[in-house]
């Protein structure tokens, strides 16, 4: 997709349609970068930023037990096509 560089004050930016930013998931918050001779934007957020913090809290609670211990539910294709260990 070609597109014109716009004025900004004494910079310049680019209008980045929203299909692709819909596709690309960005946000509001980007890192630009300079990469093998092309700018890279990416999101700035991580999707799961946070996550081990979350997980670290849940362990120290005990509340990291399976939900499905002792294999309630468990369906005859459970018990002949996978491998339990």
């Amino acid at each position: 997709m070609r597109t014109k560089l716009i004025r900004i004050g004494n910079s310049r930016g680019i209008r980045i349609p929203k299909p692709l930013l819909e596709h690309a998931r960005l946000s509001d918050a980007v890192d630009v970068e300079f990469e093998d001779g092309a700018l890279v934007i990416r999101c700035a957020d991580s999707p799961r930023a946070g996550w081990d913090a979350a997980f670290a809290r849940m362990s120290a609670a005990g509340d990291d037990a399976l939900l499905d211990e002792g294999r309630h539910g468990a369906t005859a294709f459970d018990d002949e096509e996978w491998e339990w260990k």
